[in-house]
């Protein structure tokens, strides 16, 4: 009789372990999921920064970056000084009309996720034609630079500082 109620004292604290444990492993993957979705979706927020180049749609710029009067933004193009939300935004709109054929590559990105906040760092190339409408000119331009891109997330994901700094030819 001991043995019996041992055999099944053992089985019911095996299965209660494998069952606690399963839970923790539900609980961690969805967690992982809720990670890996975040991850996309920081991903295809920095898509859309730079599709606006290439779409010429300036609207997603407003949408995806935070409003605020703690936003802040480097260029890789002059002027080079720290810049605001609302000049941010028109310098930002000024650049991706002023060139044609643009395309861009991300290239190892690597994204580091706090609980409400993600630093996005990855090297970035660039072409396109920048056209001049005076003079109906153009100069292909082709640039390697830095990028460093801060999000944070309220309901959702905002770029609240951009950096983007020219390695040199």
């Amino acid at each position: 009789m001991i043995i019996i109620s041992s055999c099944i004292h053992y089985h019911m604290t095996k299965n209660n372990e494998f069952g606690m444990l399963f839970k923790k492993l539900k609980r961690e993957a969805s967690q992982a999921k809720l990670i890996l979705s975040d991850r996309e979706e920081i991903l295809e927020i920095i898509k859309i920064f730079f599709d606006a180049g290439k779409t010429k749609n300036l609207a997603p710029l407003a949408a995806i970056q935070l409003n605020d009067t703690r936003f802040s933004s480097y260029s890789d193009v002059p002027p080079f000084d720290l810049k605001d939300y609302a000049t941010t935004i028109a310098l930002q709109e000024l650049r991706f009309v002023s060139i044609s054929d643009y395309e861009y590559e991300i290239i190892n990105p690597r994204i580091d996720l706090f609980e409400n906040s993600v630093v996005v760092t990855f090297q970035l190339r660039q072409t396109g034609m920048i056209v001049d409408n005076y003079s109906f000119r153009g100069q292909h331009i082709s640039m390697l630079s830095r990028a460093t891109f801060v999000l944070i997330k309220s309901t959702k994901w905002k770029i609240v500082h951009v950096h983007l700094s020219k390695i040199s030819d």
